[in-house]
């Protein structure tokens, strides 16, 4: 008997243990668990959103509750919503839409206005509680309107799922005059009633003065509408049939109900024509039809397949929080403005057709300094974007005769200095990522560095003020920023490898040389970099703390700034020169989180800040340590950035301006213990090493593009206390500097770090 119950005994343990492991293993999280769309949507950015996109989405559908104002859009400590809006792209907005019932009212509202009542908004209240988002699916509870809004998209179409309350007055508004980050002028607008499950419309708009864009869309419903009202300038037009205007547009659909109804809305917009919206729609909706939880479990697995190219072990559940959702925001902030049938608006506004073998046509902010960890993160992941990139920039050269660095609505933005597109293109080459059109690519950049630009399609492409550089080596500050000449110097860089590349020899050396011209930016008594006028004085008034002549960024920074030739830097400052003043910037930034929130625009003020993790100029300094013998003070001020900078709070996030993934993409290679200070650009393609924040990473390779399958590091001994690396090695072989290879990595293989608490 004794026996008899021994074994019961044993046998209930052991399906106890099953049935923990299985439990386990049910709860396991994907990488795309660990994300939360709402950290450091307090304070951000119109393109750093809580709702729904796929990766590069042109469709980026989300909240809004501000008016429009610089980072507008959604801010979370604001508790109401006016409405989900279609695109959240640099300067381009448009298409917003809200349930709403009770007193008709054409306004979306402030948050400091009504809610209810005649002089009321559309908006509405809302708790936190009542809100969840993840990649591909974002819902809320609108407290109002007794209404629950589910929100997924495809490439370019939105879903919405709308819960209404049982109420004779409910209504579906839907306005083209959408409140932004940009102001917009809406010139021209039309919305018609086709039937009564469908609508459809266009929204002619000019942004920022360069961006012009039409948004068209037709809008379907899976229930019938009973009415159609339209309205201008707030005003009823009495037709319900067709509304047309400008400055504000709207119109409104009713859905009364006997008892609570979900309808579901879906939407395909293009830039192109209503067919193609229709196009669009018809081709990204064949999957799912009128399913929204197919479309959100199929938006889900989008996410995880980036995300799971790189997996991490160890650390803590907050690290993996952090890590996963800034590499999300590696890919929500570009946007995707080509069709599903490759037909597309070029910057003149022309409709082309992409030829064979161009995926997509994607748009965005400027990659201003993105070449520090956007380059290589993409690299990494997803090389088949890195390709589609490179082919938007070969495309609009093809058809509109230049690069963009800044392609928002694929026009030419002007925004930000230097041509760092080309940063991305260099590197994509010499990785062997691109392989066509080489030479196409080399005259293009060519013509980036030496025509000076003009108005191209109401924009400004190019390198301006080439001429000046090109003649005095530097760019006087009457003409233009100081830091232009860095700028400029680097772009030469980038030209000069292409040069090589194609064994373009005279070129090469001439390019070459010319990127030294960063030398003459700087005040060869001071060592730093000082505003220099055409007659090659420098500016007698010179405040190394000051923003004037300078983009974001104080003299102090851009004398860090010399990505391609950072051993020149120490040699032309003095290493132990270089050492003490970075040392000394480091350790009076470390109690500010190494954020300079007064430096984040050019606005002439002066204040003594050093580092400034919250701001592309300054995203290379911890590294420079690698440089000057002290790779321990690289290691310890990473972990450090990494541990006080980077938050997992929807109020922090991050301490500055995350627009298009650069500072996303710093933790996430910084985590990995990896950086490209000249951004792939050189042919060993050099990468730096730092302290981990994991014990254990497996980077999978893409195999149509790497010879690798898996690149593993391993930290051995690895803590928030063992940050040093006291020994490394690669396959096996011990190595002798704080680098390798890009090209070690996508060979795959394994990088053992062995970790202490002592430098």
């Amino acid at each position: 008997m004794a026996s008899t119950l021994k074994s019961l005994s044993t046998l209930i343990a052991s399906i106890a243990i099953s049935c923990t492991q299985f439990f386990c293993y049910a709860q396991v999280k994907q990488p795309v668990d660990y994300v939360d769309p709402f950290i450091g949507t307090s304070n951000s950015r119109w393109m750093l959103f809580p709702g729904v996109t796929q990766p590069n989405g042109m469709v980026k559908l989300s909240p809004d509750n501000q008016q429009g104002v610089w980072q507008g859009g959604y801010e979370y400590s604001i508790g109401s919503i006016h409405g989900f809006s279609f695109l959240h792209g640099w300067t381009m907005a448009g298409l917003l839409t809200m349930p709403a019932n009770g007193d008709l009212t054409l306004k979306p509202g402030g948050a400091d206005e009504p809610f209810k009542g005649a002089n009321a908004g559309y908006h509405s209240r809302f708790r936190h509680e009542d809100e969840h988002a993840s990649p591909g699916y974002y819902s809320v509870y609108l407290l109002d309107p007794e209404a629950k809004v589910e929100l997924a998209s495809t490439e370019r179409a939105g879903y919405e799922r709308i819960t209404f309350a049982k109420d004779s007055t409910n209504r579906f508004m839907v306005s083209l005059n959408v409140p932004a980050e940009y102001g917009y002028d809406l010139k021209d607008a039309v919305i018609t009633k086709v039937s009564n499950t469908e609508i459809q419309g266009y929204a002619k708009s000019s942004s920022a003065g360069f961006n012009d864009y039409t948004l068209c869309f037709v809008m379907q419903f899976s229930k019938p509408f009973q009415q159609f009202s339209g309205w201008v300038d707030q005003r009823e037009t009495g037709s319900n049939t067709e509304v047309k205007g400008a400055r504000d547009v709207g119109a409104y659909l009713t859905f009364p109900t006997s008892k609570q109804e979900q309808v579901i809305v879906r939407t395909g917009i293009s830039f192109v024509s209503i067919d193609q919206a229709r196009g669009n729609l018809k081709t990204e909706s064949a999957g799912f039809n009128w399913d929204f939880d197919a479309l959100v479990k199929h938006n889900r697995a989008a996410w995880n397949n980036i995300l799971k190219t790189i997996e991490v072990d160890g650390g803590t559940e907050i690290d993996k929080k952090k890590f996963y959702t800034n590499f999300y925001r590696c890919f929500t902030a570009k946007m995707i403005m080509s069709d599903a049938d490759g037909k597309y608006t070029d910057a003149c506004e022309n409709v082309q057709q992409l030829p064979a073998g161009r995926k997509a046509m994607i748009g965005g902010d400027a990659y201003w300094n993105t070449f520090w960890n956007l380059n290589l993160l993409w690299s990494l992941t997803t090389p088949d974007i890195v390709n589609q990139l490179v082919g938007t920039q070969l495309e609009m050269y093809e058809k509109t005769g230049w690069l963009s660095k800044g392609p928002a609505g694929i026009e030419y933005s002007g925004i930000m200095e230097g041509s760092h597109e080309m940063a991305l293109m260099t590197s994509a080459y010499l990785k062997g990522i691109v392989k066509k059109d080489a030479g196409t690519a080399y005259l293009a950049m060519k013509k980036n560095v030496t025509v000076e630009p003009q108005n191209t399609c109401g924009g400004y492409p190019g390198n301006p003020k080439i001429t000046d550089y090109a003649k005095l080596g530097y760019v006087p500050y009457e003409k233009g920023a100081a830091s232009k000449t860095l700028d400029y110097a680097y772009d030469d860089w980038c030209v000069a490898q292409m040069a090589q590349l194609l064994h373009k020899n005279d070129d090469y050396n001439f390019f070459l040389k010319r990127s030294g011209s960063w030398k003459n930016a700087f005040d060869p008594q001071l060592k730093y970099v000082r505003p220099k006028g055409e007659n090659g004085s420098f500016e007698p008034n010179f405040d190394l703390f000051s923003v004037n002549h300078f983009v974001e960024g104080n003299s102090w920074q851009y004398s860090l700034y010399v990505p391609h030739d950072i051993p020149g830097l120490v040699k032309f400052i003095d290493k132990d020169v270089l050492l003490k003043r970075i040392k000394t910037g480091f350790e009076k930034s470390e109690s500010k989180k190494f954020a300079a929130h007064a430096l984040d625009r050019t606005m002439g003020q002066s204040a003594e800040y050093y580092i400034n993790q919250g701001n592309e100029v300054n995203m290379q300094a911890p590294y420079l340590f690698n440089y000057v013998g002290k790779p321990h003070l690289t290691q310890y001020y990473t972990r450090k950035i990494l541990s006080t900078f980077y938050d997992a709070s929807p109020y922090v996030g991050w301490n500055g301006d995350e627009d298009e993934g650069q500072m996303g993409a710093w933790f996430v290679t910084s985590a990995l213990g990896l950086f490209e200070m000249n951004g792939g650009t050189s042919p060993d393609l050099k990468i730096d090493l730092t302290s981990p924040l994991f014990q254990h990473i497996k980077i999978k390779l893409d195999p149509a593009y790497y010879a690798g399958k898996v690149f593993e590091i391993k930290a051995y001994n690895n803590s928030p206390t063992n940050i040093y690396i006291q020994s490394a090695r690669l396959n096996g072989k011990l190595l002798t500097e704080n680098a390798i290879s890009f090209k070690d990595i996508v060979k795959g293989g394994k990088l053992e770090l062995f970790m202490t608490s002592k430098p």
